[in-house]
Formats: structure tokens, C-alpha cells, sequence
């Protein structure tokens, strides 16, 4: 076992936690390392942990990845194969039906024709014939590439296709066949009697989906030459799967109810990330995006009668910069080690000598570095994840003293950046803000309360009342607030204000629709979030997701296992990035909608370990998760259709492309991020769960990706828990403390860093869940169960009346009209006595 002053050895491949820095010990007076040796542990280091230097990541933030991103990510590079079936499907078909032609030379009348009888094909009964008409369809919608010359032709066709193929009725068709496959008992139990299921157990489901994929996505997409009869057919699309007709639910939740008979076992065949990624645009599609949503708020502020928002917080969001990430501890004990000379000296010098260790780079806008402030006590946080969970008064946890290298007496120059010109964000203030200050002032000046009064300032001092002026000027009532009055005027007063007006907006019937199955919908979405995630170790319990993507023969040699491991975890980032963009998009419409509808489903995946599931998530090196390269470029789609393939190669599977970040995966972290900010906001139980679960530390961790948006939410979860951290956490992370200031919405009054609010009693937790769903189930009863409780419906009196109702018989009731009489009037005795029970 080498020394401690010997070079560290490499770190295991895939560890996620570096190696624990070595304490300094007697061998510190010994000779240090070579320059060579040092050099080579630090690039270990950073080859373990991802670079701390982490440039500014130019990453804009959307509603979806670029169009040809989000079609390549439809299909496995184990489907490879089958594009070259499709094409041979329709071209055999093609040549009987239209022979000596092509179809980019076809008229649209002859083009419609043909489309027309492969859709009669759809309904034979022969199953083989139907996969094979399907497969055609397909190859239409993936655009023709047989005939296309490079992949921007590709792209065209597939568009041009899929607004025809969905004027046809194909995506009806389509429909019913979806729901003939789902019901297909006999292809489940198969499928649960195999040992092993791969790619072929799901071949026409995987046909089925893409095509309503690449309709859907198709048409969804808008583009600038769009003629208007492709704009008409995108809103008839749009109201279609948003208001069924036929069937008495919308397409998204014929979806969902195909991921919950997914994860109970019962159909594993099904292909879960063609499934989710369709949802996913669905209701990107049905529901509207950011920028949709944006202004459907602004809109409902106005019906309201509310002031306008203060920003456009996409806007403010997307001019925001990041700010410099945290440096840890190791790198700046080889960058600051002493010569073996200057420790002898520093030695005999004694503890004047011994200083603590900064080892958090400046989070703020100054970039100062002052190695005689205490900016980090102890060792770095991923190192010794105990010293960020303490919560003072509270939880009784130990908090560590680490053992600290020695400083460096010189001090490097720093450059030092102009001061802010103003802070990002408007400042918000309650209405219960402004009550709670009032309250604690009269208390303190005149001695006794007035209530909810806010406007009555009598006795107070001058400065009190300049306050109060400051604190309204920033009022902030939000559209949730008008909906919880509403709802609490509604259960004190249900015959006066009589029925509520409800807007059948496609948000609305979507949660109608979901209501009672909703809790085995959000399990099921975090049982396969939990399956893909990449901290998850495989557990023979465990759901598996990858039945679409492992083939039928599994690799025999080291270049396809390499091909198919990087596709397995391709496969299982996407499947993270539509599950987290769905769960946002759904939170964030239902918030819109009711708030009560957006706590019940937040309640639910809160019991459904939501919370500790992210975290979980981002207990790992996320710097290595964000430059993931799981992408072969050669093989995605549409590039692998046009171009003859070269032999694929180790070094041409590990090259992947130039980018310094994996687009999905910082698209899903900002996801999850967003999630568990929307989950814990002003609910101070959930957040005690951040703090019980520790997740400060990991947080933290995640401060090194350089990228505004995904810091800014980091900082609001650190905000919500600083005053649970305790004193010691807020005075050794006061870098973090000032990021939290300059990028984080100012709340008037609230002492977030101090620890001091009324709110926090942790004696006032359970309840304050138990008040939350008592409000959900009598809003749910209220609005949605049919009939009303008969506590409120009107009772008829008058026996002229009631004998008066027509009421509606059966056809044939006058045939048996003599013997129901004799059976139910004159057999039956009469009881008396019983009318004395009613009295």
C-alpha cells in the first residue's frame, strides 16, 4: 500500500463519488510527489468527476429539442433493420398498384387514391396483411427516403406525407388497430409465458405508435411556409385529440392507461418509450407549450381582474447568465501545497499558520476569493454529505470537523467585475405577508391585534406606515389565490351561488377524465422514472423497460455489445426526458386550470416518494450525466436512411458529436428541477423532506453545471431549506447564500435566511397535509361526482305533484300490468304500525 504522499490511483471506471482526499498526516514533512505524478492524479480526477472548469453551456431552453433531434429519438438503433423492411413493403405494393411511377411523381388526387386502398388493407383480416399495410403507411410517413437524396428531402416528405395521411382519416384507422393491440390477450399472455422478451414480442405496436408519432409531431410542428390548408388541419388535429367525439375519453388517456397496464405486470410487451414520447406530444400538442401557457396566464389574469405579471419570467430567465460553479477541495490542495521547506516552517510557526481551506469559487457576481474567510467549513460536501444535513433545534445529527490543509501566505490579484445594475426579478408580497407584519407590530406598539385589518394604521409609527406602503406597492395576488376564494365561497354558500361556470378548456376534460385513476397514473410514471434512472442498480423486482430496444439475438462480439450499451442508455434518457417533460407540462396546465386540481396531483406524487426519487436522480456525478455521449450520429434518424453506413468501429462509437452537453439530459434535469420547486414550494413539510433526505449537498453538487436556467432552480430548492440547515451551514456557505440574493425572487419580510419563521413549526406538518386534502376531496366532490349530495336537493312535498309525474314504463309494461299488481299491491299486507317508525 503506497504512502499517503504517493500519486492516488485511478478512480473505477462509471464511480460515481471521487476518492476521499487523504487527511495530512506525518508524512506531510516527507517528500511531496513529482509534478508528473500530481498532474496525472489531477486528470484522473477530472476524467472521474467532469471537469471543474465547466464553460458556460449555450443551451436554450424550449418545449422540445430540433425537429430532426426529436424524430431520431423515436427510433432504437436496433430498429435499424426494419426501415429497410418498410421500404420493401410499400415499393412491392407500389409497383402492383402504380407501376413504371414514383411517388414524388404521382398527382395529389393519384397520391390519395393510393393512400385509400392501403388503408382498406388495414381491415383484412389476414394479421400479416395488416402489418404489412401498416409498415407501408409508415414508410410513407418516415418520408419516402428511397427516394430522397439527402436528409433535408427526408424531413420534407415525412411532413408532406403525414398532413396527407391525416386527411385521409389514418390516424382514425390507426386508432382502432392501437386499441385491437392493446386488448390482444393473447399477444399478452405470450409475451408474460417468454423468459425473455425482445424487440420482435412488440413489432406492431412499435409500427402503430411511430406512425401516430410522426403525425403527430409532423402536424404539430409549425413552419413558416405552412399553407392554410396544412393550419386548418393542425387546429381540426389539435381539437380532435383534445375533444373526442366517438369516445367518451381524450387520446392521452388511452396512453396512460397504456403505462399503468404496463407496470402492473400485465402486458409487458408493451414498447414504453415509443408510448411515453407519443403522450408526451400529446399533450405538448393538446395542452400548449411554455410559451402557450405564458399567455394563457396573462389572459386569465385579465377575466380576473387581476394586475398584469410584473415580467415575462421566460423572458428574464433566458437574459440571466450563470455564475461561476464551486470548486472543490482537492484541486486547490495540489494547486496551494507547500514545498516540504515552507511546511517545516509553518509548522514551527504554530497554529497562526493554520488557515481554513476556501474551497467554493465565487457563486456570486464579485469573484472574490478570500482564502482568509471561512467560505466552506470542513471538507467538500460530496466528500461528507452529513455536514449539510443538520437541522438545528431539530434534528439532532452530529455535524463533522474536517481536518484542513495549511494555506499559502501570499494572496493571487483578483479581477473584480462591475456591481449589478438591479436585481433580475420584481419583488412579490402576500397578502399574508402584509398581515403577518401588521400583526407582529401592533403587538409590539399597541398590544393588541386587529385581525385580517390591513388598512387601519392608527397608533402605529411613521416608519411602520411608510412599510405597509412598500409592502402593498409590491402586492402580488396570484390567479390561485382568486381560486381557493372562490372555492371557500363556494362551500360556505352552495344554494345561493348556485352552479359554477366550468370552461371545458382541454385541460379541464383531460383531469375529468384522469380523476379516479390519477394515483395508479403518477405510481406508474415514477416506477418507470425510477427504472431508467441512472443511480438506479437493477433489482430483479424491478419493471423492465428495455423489452423495445434488446434484440433478438443478443451481441456476440465487443463492437456490438458497445453498440448496444450505449443504445440501452440512449433509450433510457429519453425515456427520463419525456417523462419529466410530461409530469412539468401537467402541473404547470393544472395549476392554470384550478389549483385543487394541481394539488391533487402533486399530493399524489408526493406519496409516491416523488421528492426522494429526484434527488435520488441527482445523487450522482452530473457533470458525467449532462456530456453523456450515448448518440452513434451515424445511425439516427434521417441521416442513417440516406447515406450508405461506414463500418462502425470502437473509436467511431465512442466519438459521438462536438458538443459539450447532451441536450435531453440538461433538458431533463431543468425538468425535474422545476418539478420538485413546484412540488415544495410554500408547503414547509415537503420541504423538511428536502432537508431529512439531505439533499443540500447534492444540490450543491449540481451548482457546477454553468448554465442559468438549471442554477437558478437549484438556488430557489436551497433557499426554501436554508433555515432548516441550521447557523453552521448559512455561515460556511455565505458564497452560496449571495448567489441565492442576486438570482432568487426577493420576498419581502421573509427571513428565509435567518430561521425565524412562524410557518415552520414542525408540530403543524401533519396537519397542514391533512387541511390540504380535506380542501382537494370536497373540491373533487363538489365539482365532479354526479349527483350532487342529497343534503342539497330539492325535496317535492306536495302529493298532487308527485302523483302528477309522468314516469317513463317499459314498452311492454301494460302485458304484465294485472300480475305486478297483484304480486307488489294487493298480496302484500299493509303495516300499520310502521308509519309510527317515521314519525
Amino acid at each position: 500500500m503506497e504512502a499517503a504522499g504517493g500519486a492516488a490511483p485511478a478512480p473505477a471506471p462509471g464511480r460515481a463519488r471521487p476518492p476521499q482526499p487523504q487527511p495530512q498526516s506525518q508524512s506531510e514533512s516527507q517528500p511531496q510527489p513529482q509534478p508528473k505524478g500530481r498532474e496525472l492524479f489531477r486528470s484522473q480526477r477530472k476524467e472521474s468527476e467532469g471537469s471543474v472548469d465547466c464553460p458556460n453551456l449555450e443551451f436554450g431552453y424550449g418545449d422540445a429539442d430540433g425537429f430532426a433531434a426529436e424524430l431520431s429519438e423515436l427510433y432504437s438503433y436496433t430498429e435499424e433493420p426494419e426501415f429497410i423492411t418498410n421500404r420493401r413493403c410499400f415499393e412491392e405494393d407500389f409497383r402492383t398498384q402504380v407501376p413504371g411511377k414514383r411517388w414524388l411523381e404521382l398527382e395529389a388526387a393519384q397520391q390519395k387514391a393510393y393512400v385509400m386502398r392501403l388503408l382498406d388493407g388495414l381491415e383484412v383480416v389476414n394479421r400479416d396483411k395488416r402489418l404489412r399495410a401498416a409498415r407501408a403507411v409508415l414508410y410513407l410517413a418516415q418520408g419516402m427516403f428511397g427516394d430522397c437524396d439527402n436528409e433535408g428531402d427526408v424531413l420534407h416528405w415525412s411532413r408532406h406525407n403525414s398532413f396527407l395521411l391525416y386527411q385521409m382519416g389514418t390516424f382514425s384507422a390507426f386508432l382502432e388497430l392501437l386499441n385491437m393491440e392493446i386488448d390482444n390477450s393473447q399477444a399478452c399472455s405470450s409475451a408474460l409465458r417468454k423468459p425473455a422478451i425482445s424487440l420482435a414480442d412488440s413489432t406492431e405496436l412499435r409500427v402503430l405508435l411511430s406512425v401516430m408519432y410522426l403525425m403527430v409531431e409532423n402536424i404539430r410542428v409549425e413552419q413558416e411556409p405552412d399553407p392554410l390548408e396544412w393550419k386548418a388541419c393542425r387546429e381540426t388535429f389539435r381539437t380532435e385529440l383534445s375533444f373526442p367525439v366517438h369516445t367518451e375519453e381524450p387520446f392521452a388517456l388511452l396512453l396512460f392507461t397504456m403505462v399503468t397496464k404496463f407496470c402492473s405486470g400485465h402486458a409487458p410487451h408493451f414498447p414504453m418509450k415509443k408510448v411515453l414520447l407519443l403522450l408526451w406530444k400529446v399533450l405538448l400538442f393538446t395542452l400548449g407549450g411554455f410559451e402557450a401557457l405564458q399567455a394563457m396566464k396573462v389572459k386569465k389574469r385579465e377575466e380576473l381582474g387581476l394586475p398584469p405579471l410584473p415580467e415575462d419570467s421566460i423572458q428574464v430567465v433566458r437574459s440571466m447568465r450563470a455564475a461561476s460553479p464551486p470548486t472543490y477541495s482537492i484541486e486547490l490542495m495540489e494547486q496551494q501545497q507547500p514545498q516540504p521547506q515552507q511546511q517545516q516552517q509553518q509548522q514551527k510557526r504554530g497554529h497562526r499558520s493554520r488557515r481554513p481551506l476556501m474551497k467554493q469559487d465565487s457563486l456570486d457576481i464579485y469573484n472574490e476569493r478570500d482564502p482568509f474567510k471561512n467560505d466552506e467549513a470542513g471538507v467538500d460536501e460530496e466528500e461528507n454529505d452529513d455536514v449539510d444535513s443538520g437541522i438545528e433545534g431539530e434534528l439532532d445529527l452530529m455535524e463533522r470537523d474536517a481536518i484542513i490543509p495549511m494555506m499559502p501566505a501570499q494572496r493571487t490579484p483578483i479581477e473584480r467585475v462591475s456591481f449589478p445594475k438591479g436585481l433580475p426579478w420584481a419583488p412579490k408580497v402576500r397578502q399574508k405577508d402584509i398581515e403577518h407584519f401588521l400583526e407582529a407590530s401592533r403587538n409590539k406598539f399597541i398590544g393588541f391585534t386587529l385581525g385580517q385589518d390591513t388598512e387601519t394604521l392608527i397608533g402605529l409609527p411613521r416608519p411602520i406606515h411608510e412599510s405597509v406602503k412598500t409592502l402593498k406597492q409590491h402586492k402580488y395576488v396570484s390567479i390561485s389565490d382568486v381560486q381557493i376564494k372562490n372555492e371557500e365561497e363556494l362551500e360556505k354558500c352552495p344554494m345561493s351561488l348556485g352552479e359554477e361556470e366550468v370552461q371545458e378548456t382541454p385541460c379541464e376534460i383531460l383531469y375529468r377524465a384522469m380523476l379516479y385513476n390519477l394515483p395508479q397514473y403518477m405510481i406508474a410514471l415514477l416506477k418507470i422514472l425510477l427504472a431508467a434512472a441512472p443511480t438506479s442498480k437493477a433489482k430483479t423486482d424491478s419493471i423492465n423497460i428495455l423489452a423495445d430496444v434488446l434484440p433478438e439475438e443478443m451481441p456476440i462480439t465487443v463492437l456490438q455489445s458497445m453498440k448496444l450499451g450505449i443504445d440501452v442508455n440512449r433509450h433510457k434518457e429519453i425515456i427520463v426526458k419525456s417523462i419529466s417533460a410530461s409530469l412539468l407540462l401537467l402541473l404547470k396546465h393544472l395549476k392554470l386550470n384550478h389549483i385543487y386540481q394541481f394539488e391533487y396531483v402533486s399530493q399524489h406524487l408526493v406519496f409516491a416518494n416523488c421528492i426522494p426519487l429526484i434527488l435520488k436522480f441527482f445523487n450522482q456525478n452530473i457533470m458525467s450525466y449532462i456530456a453523456a455521449k450515448n448518440s452513434i450520429s451515424v445511425l439516427d434518424y434521417p441521416y442513417c436512411t440516406v447515406h450508405d453506413l461506414p463500418e462502425l468501429t470502437a473509436e467511431s462509437l465512442e466519438a459521438g458529436d462536438n458538443n459539450q452537453f447532451c441536450w435531453r439530459n440538461l433538458f431533463s434535469c431543468i425538468n425535474l428541477l422545476r418539478i420538485l420547486n413546484k412540488l415544495t414550494k410554500w408547503k414547509h413539510s415537503r420541504t423538511m423532506m428536502l432537508v431529512v433526505f439531505k439533499s443540500a449537498p447534492i444540490l450543491k453538487r449540481a451548482l457546477k453545471v454553468k448554465q442559468a436556467m438549471m442554477q437558478l432552480y437549484v438556488l430557489k430548492l436551497l433557499k426554501i431549506q436554508t433555515k432548516y440547515l441550521g447557523r453552521q451551514w448559512r455561515k460556511s456557505n455565505m458564497k452560496t447564500m449571495s448567489a441565492i440574493y442576486q438570482k432568487v425572487r426577493h420576498r419581502m419580510n421573509d427571513d428565509w435566511a435567518y430561521g425565524n419563521d412562524i410557518d415552520a413549526r414542525p408540530w403543524d406538518f401533519q396537519a397542514e397535509e391533512c387541511t390540504l386534502r380535506a380542501n382537494i376531496e370536497a373540491f373533487n366532490s363538489r365539482r365532479y361526482d354526479k349527483p350532487q349530495d342529497s343534503e342539497f336537493a330539492p325535496v317535492d312535498n306536495c302529493l298532487q305533484s308527485v302523483l302528477g309525474q309522468r314516469l317513463e314504463l317499459p314498452e311492454d309494461f301494460h302485458y304484465s300490468y294485472e300480475l305486478w299488481l297483484e304480486r307488489e299491491v294487493f298480496s302484500q299486507p299493509i303495516r300499520w304500525e310502521e308509519l309510527l317508525h317515521y314519525q
